[in-house]
């Protein structure tokens, strides 16, 4: 039995979040705004926050490493054997607003979660993935996001970013709107199967391969034209955004049912919505295509 080595991961996700701050920093030109914070029940985190940069209106990049003496109903109700355990649970999660409603919003955040009682095997796993949300589609754009999606598993064997693109469509689909909140891109959760080491090793190749996908379409993006027609559509779509993490999201309900705190769960949020009633977009027109050519199930590499 492989050894499950806690401080490992720790490790690398602190340094994963210094990595992905680094690089966006250096395309922003903002500092990150780095708060450090401690949970009573057990744990903390460094939360880091771009307010009004120059690319990036709202950005955070969260690292947080939780513990607890039992876990809240949310974990339990599937997974009963993890009833009376004690839990860890690491990560790193962040999402990325911009500014030009040509750049996407993307998310991102890798995992790792293990139980503990005395006397039985540790259950554990490992989780993420990452997904593009735009508002303006480009094939370009898409089909780069997921070709480094697909070369970052590759390694993994060739079922791997196919399934994982399945259950990343599936997982980021807002079921009362009955459509998808973007282009997806690979999702996967409860990952042990390949060994202790294997599963960390597809993490971390998830995890380093974000910025590789991400950051070519902010630069591509960053200086296109834009007025207030493509600005209020930004903010129309980015209400899926908050409905989705509101309603759906289990790394949301996750950290509110643990005590978690509230302002690192909630960075996800982008600074400026709206919402109305019954819109619908001009057959025809960009705001359209980006219904009837992209946010549809298909393949992009």
């Amino acid at each position: 039995m492989q050894t499950v080595d806690k401080e490992l991961v720790k490790s690398y996700l602190l340094g994963l979040q210094d990595s992905i701050c680094d690089a966006l920093q250096q395309e922003d030109g903002s500092p990150w705004q780095e708060d450090n914070w401690t949970r009573p029940e057990g744990g903390g985190g460094r939360s880091r926050v771009i307010a009004n940069g120059s690319v990036i209106e709202k950005g955070g990049v969260n690292f947080s490493h939780v513990s607890g003496d039992q876990l809240p109903a949310s974990a339990t109700q599937s997974r009963p054997e993890l009833a009376g355990r004690s839990f860890e649970a690491m990560g790193v999660s962040l999402v990325i607003h911009p500014h030009n409603p040509y750049i996407p919003t993307s998310h991102a955040n890798v995992r790792f979660f293990i139980a503990e009682k005395d006397g039985e095997d540790p259950v554990w796993w490992f989780g993420g993935g990452y997904d593009l949300t735009p508002y303006y589609g480009n094939q370009q754009d898409c089909e780069h996001w997921h070709r480094t999606a697909k070369e970052a598993c590759d390694g993994f064997g060739v079922d791997m970013y196919p399934r994982l693109k399945q259950q990343c469509d599936k997982y980021f689909y807002l079921r009362h709107r009955d459509e998808p909140r973007g282009v997806g891109g690979v999702f996967f959760d409860d990952l042990n199967d390949l060994g202790f080491d294997q599963s960390f090793a597809f993490m971390r190749a998830i995890g380093d391969s974000y910025i590789d996908a991400y950051l070519p379409i902010m630069q591509r993006r960053r200086e296109h034209p834009f007025g207030e027609r493509e600005r209020n559509f930004q903010l129309y779509r980015r209400g899926r955004y908050v409905e989705f993490n509101l309603v759906y999201d289990r790394g949301t309900l996750f950290g509110l049912q643990t005590g978690g705190r509230t302002e690192s769960i909630l960075m996800s949020m982008p600074p400026m919505v709206r919402w109305e009633y019954d819109w619908q977009p001009e057959a025809g027109s960009a705001e359209d295509e980006l219904y009837t050519k992209y946010l549809i199930d298909r393949d992009w590499v």
